[in-house]
C-alpha cells in the first residue's frame, strides 16, 4: 500500500487549518501591513521546495508555500471581516 497521498493529504489539510488562526492573529496585532513576511516565508518555502529530495516533504514545502500566498489575500479580507464586526479589532492599534 502506499500511503503517500493520504499523508500529503492530512498535512496539506492541518497546513491550510493552521493558516487560518495565524491570518486571525497577524491582522489582530499587525493589520495588513504585514503582508510581506508572508510573502517573503512563501517565497522562501517556494524556493526550498525545489530543493528537497523527498517527494513528500517537498510537496508540503510547497504547500506551505501557497499557503503564504493565499494567506496575504486573506490578510486584506480579515480586515474587511473586522470593519463588519464579526472579528474584533485589536484597541491598542491605531487605525
Amino acid at each position: 500500500m502506499n500511503y503517500t497521498g493520504i499523508i500529503i493529504g492530512l498535512c496539506t489539510f492541518l497546513v491550510i487549518g493552521l493558516f487560518h488562526p495565524i491570518v486571525i492573529k497577524a491582522e489582530y496585532y499587525f493589520g495588513k501591513r504585514c503582508w510581506w513576511v508572508f510573502l517573503l516565508a512563501g517565497l522562501g518555502a517556494a524556493a526550498g521546495s525545489l530543493f528537497i529530495d523527498n517527494i513528500i516533504l517537498s510537496t508540503l514545502t510547497g504547500v506551505v508555500s501557497f499557503s503564504c500566498f493565499w494567506s496575504i489575500l486573506e490578510l486584506f479580507e480579515q480586515e474587511k471581516r473586522v470593519e463588519k464586526g464579526w472579528f474584533p479589532r485589536n484597541p491598542r492599534r491605531k487605525r
